[in-house]
């Protein structure tokens, strides 16, 4: 009866330090939820006003991280009433800083992604330029390099021999090296793409693999938007294998086509219109004037052509389609005002009514009616 005495205060204080240490893991709770509808929404604000947006950005990007910093702070402070574990056992501290270690990895990892943006305002604001190529690749380096030391700091956190782990790479080395050679012919192929600068994003290039605008290049492949919307990811190991057309570096843009007119057109209309449409050609303003040819080409089946080679000034798709689109409104104009007919394809039949197949013919006919 006495032990039964002696038992019952210890487990009746052992439920008022559980129910203590709840309550504490609530008040954290509610501390978190008022941050995140209050306070964070302040500061957000305030953010926003500054001169740049990168305290904004640093703002989300930490957002959902100091959710979780309240919750293990409310964890380690509501141990302190916990009947059933110490707050100075060794493991619990560890689990405790590696969270918190993991939390600030989790924000910087977040921050980092919006790092292009910031390489892209260095590289704006400095002196030596770099190419917008590499921006994404700096973005993902420090998202590695953010992964690596943190791994390597919550490891000595337990006391595992990092140097040991790289040692036994360093021994596996040829069969990782062997099963990750597809993996590594691509990040050599994006180091080769960099170095020479086929291209870059923003880019309209022509493989034989795929053609569009070029949106991201990383370590493993490039991702290209196809003109129908489609997103196309391609090794860079194949990608830097292949003839690449790179169709942004044009200097200007070509326009070539025969212009087939009748045969019965006169010699004097005819050298009208051509001299006319190379007029046209050298007096408009968006026609690159180094190379324009506009002659009477050669005699076809059913129309004399005439050949018309030259060049936009501008290689923008949307600007190209409408001087092209000028220019054929005008040569209507100089054909119309020429009386010079468009010739389309055709064949001329001749009928000799002398000959013996036409009259067995006209003998089949009267004789049928």
């Amino acid at each position: 009866m006495l032990e039964w005495i002696d038992w019952l205060p210890a487990t009746y204080e052992d439920l008022i330090n559980i129910g203590i240490s709840i309550g504490i893991l609530l008040i954290f709770l509610l501390f978190r939820k008022i941050f995140t509808k209050y306070v964070f929404r302040i500061l957000l604000a305030f953010s926003r006003k500054t001169p740049t947006d990168f305290f904004s950005k640093i703002c989300l990007a930490f957002e959902y991280p100091v959710r979780w910093i309240f919750l293990i702070i409310g964890v380690y402070v509501a141990v302190i009433y916990f009947p059933y574990l110490e707050q100075s056992n060794i493991v619990f501290l560890r689990i405790i800083r590696s969270s918190i270690i993991a939390v600030i990895t989790w924000g910087l990892y977040n921050l980092s992604s919006g790092s292009s943006i910031l390489f892209t305002k260095i590289n704006e604001r400095s002196s030596t330029k770099f190419d917008p190529i590499l921006i994404p690749f700096f973005s993902k380096a420090l998202r590695f390099i953010i992964i690596a030391i943190s791994f390597s700091i919550i490891a000595q956190e337990f006391e595992y021999d990092v140097n040991g782990f790289v040692a036994g790479l360093g021994l596996g080395g040829l069969a990782f090296a062997l099963a990750a050679k597809d993996a590594i012919g691509n990040l050599f192929g994006g180091i080769i793409i960099i170095t020479e600068k086929p291209f870059t994003i923003g880019d309209w290039i022509m493989t034989p693999s795929v053609e569009g605008i070029v949106e991201d290049i990383n370590f493993r492949s490039t991702r290209v938007r196809t003109f129908a919307q489609g997103l196309v990811t391609v090794p860079n190991a194949t990608l830097s294998n292949e003839n690449i057309t790179n169709w942004s570096k044009m200097g200007k843009r070509r326009i070539t086509f025969n212009l087939g007119v009748t045969y019965d057109t006169p010699k004097r209309k005819l050298e009208n219109t051509v001299r006319r449409i190379k007029d046209l050609l050298e007096g408009h303003i968006a026609i690159h004037q180094e190379t324009i040819f506009v002659t009477f080409d050669q005699y076809n089946a059913s129309s004399l052509d005439i050949f018309l080679y030259f060049f936009t000034n501008t290689t923008n798709w949307e600007e190209y389609l409408t001087i092209k689109e000028d220019i054929n409104f005008s040569i209507m104009e100089i054909l119309e005002d020429e009386g010079v007919n468009i010739a389309f394809p055709s064949q001329t039949l001749y009928f000799n009514p002398n000959s013996e197949a036409t009259s067995q013919a006209a003998t089949t006919m009267d004789y049928d009616h």
